[in-house]
């Protein structure tokens, strides 16, 4: 999709809608994890290594089919262009999966894959015309499969927490894993992130993928079809549009849980990077780390945002509580702003390149994690070590534990019934200043 230059200033001109308040919250003296250990359980599947990776224009036989079709339905083959290649990355059990490679006229790339739905590099200019790749990855396919904390990936049916892994939902209760235990988090186990999705359509700027999870997957009612569109436009701006239909009412919350540093993914902490975020609340949590019901302002508290300034500046306020909780930043935050409505959700600078990133957002929320689980355990792209505070993640979603709080003020419903669709669109819009 082409996005005008007469769009996003229209956005720019919405502003910061909401105004503080004066009530001062009690600043808990921990870190509010969202994120699953480095290692998380993985399945083991049969992969075919690919030695020397072909890479051409688009070929639909070469595109992967892997998900089942509802009835008298079929897939939309890839069209080939100049401008956008597939890279054969391997295959899962017999399912394809293959890199995308999106360029723009600003020779900026993205690099999408259909494991995961996940976006894998991002070569965005500095201020002095020089790519570097903005995202935390792995180089190929194994390295996702061996076990990473959600780089880059398409998170479901429900991103975030969900406590003690119970809600009901007309009347019946379903359980899901605890897999981050005492809670469960980012679609369980075996969750969207760790699928190999089918490509729809592929063109010169956008990759269309889709996947069904069956009624039960996860412990989650009903069939979920899910799509998820990535389009890179020619002013630097990358758009993630997620959607979703059900034949049985069911919950859904999708999210692009990218890790970014604008100075480049292997150059060390973001906490020089100045950030500025659209909310002056925010969701305050209990020892468990779920949401205790209430939307408090950050005013007076290391939460506040509202003015840009460095990530650091009182990170160390934020001290955690041991090996299971390093302390940094892993909290909701409510964007001001109408739900529904494309908003600016946040802007983060780089000094040191020039880069700035304009997040926005149709979601109501948006998580801020600062990599405290990163420890230099993970070895990324060109053999780039990731320690504690190596990226950020700017996660767009409903809030986390929305099922339990359903008609709570202030709480949007992550409720999805037959004849419905969800929908959930991000931009990041890049400029250098």
């Amino acid at each position: 999709m082409d996005f005008s230059i007469q769009m996003v200033s229209l956005l720019l001109m919405c502003g910061l809608t909401g105004s503080l308040q004066a009530t001062y919250p009690e600043i808990r003296k921990r870190a509010i994890q969202v994120e699953e250990p480095l290692k998380p359980e993985v399945r083991k599947p049969t992969i075919r290594p690919v030695i020397q990776p072909s890479i051409s224009t688009i070929n639909t036989t070469a595109v992967a089919q892997v998900q089942v079709q509802p009835q008298g339905t079929t897939a939309i083959k890839s069209r080939p262009t100049a401008a956008q290649t597939e890279e054969d990355w391997g295959d899962i059990d017999g399912q394809a999966v293959s890199l995308y490679s999106l360029k723009n006229k600003n020779g900026m790339i993205a690099k999408i894959t259909n494991y995961g739905a996940l976006l894998t590099a991002l070569q965005v200019p500095d201020r002095d015309g020089e790519l570097a790749d903005v995202v935390l990855g792995f180089d190929n396919l194994q390295g996702y499969l061996d076990g990473h904390p959600y780089f880059g990936c398409t998170v479901g049916r429900i991103a975030n927490r969900i406590a003690k892994g119970k809600f009901t939902l007309e009347n019946q209760e379903y359980t899901l894993a605890t897999n981050n235990a005492p809670n469960h988090l980012h679609g369980g186990d075996v969750g969207f992130d760790k699928k190999v999705w089918t490509v729809e359509e592929a063109d010169a700027h956008s990759v269309k993928m889709a996947y069904t999870s069956p009624d039960g997957e996860e412990g989650y009612p009903g069939r979920l079809t899910a799509t998820v569109v990535y389009s890179l436009s020619d002013n630097n701006a990358l758009q993630v549009e997620m959607s979703a239909t059900t034949d049985a009412t069911t919950i859904v919350n999708l999210v692009n849980h990218s890790y970014w540093n604008l100075e480049g993914h292997n150059s060390g902490n973001i906490l020089g990077h100045e950030l500025m975020l659209n909310a002056s609340t925010y969701t305050p949590v209990d020892s468990t780390f779920i949401p205790i019901g209430t939307i408090d302002p950050v005013k007076h508290t290391p939460f506040d945002f509202t003015q840009a300034k460095a990530i650091g500046t009182e990170i160390n306020q934020l001290i955690g509580n041991g090996p299971s909780d390093p302390g940094g930043y892993d909290i909701n935050f409510v964007l001001d702003g109408e739900y529904g409505e494309m908003k600016l959700a946040a802007k983060v600078k780089d000094y040191k390149s020039g880069r700035v990133m304009e997040i926005y957002t149709t979601d109501p929320g948006v998580q801020f994690y600062t990599g405290n689980f990163l420890d230099g355990t993970v070895k990324g792209k060109g053999g780039a070590v990731y320690r504690k505070n190596a990226a950020f993640c700017l996660e767009t979603q409903k809030y986390p534990d929305s099922i339990n709080n359903e008609g709570k003020q202030g709480w949007y419903s992550v409720i999805l019934r037959p004849g419905e669709t969800y929908s959930h669109t991000d931009l990041y819009k890049f400029t250098t200043d």
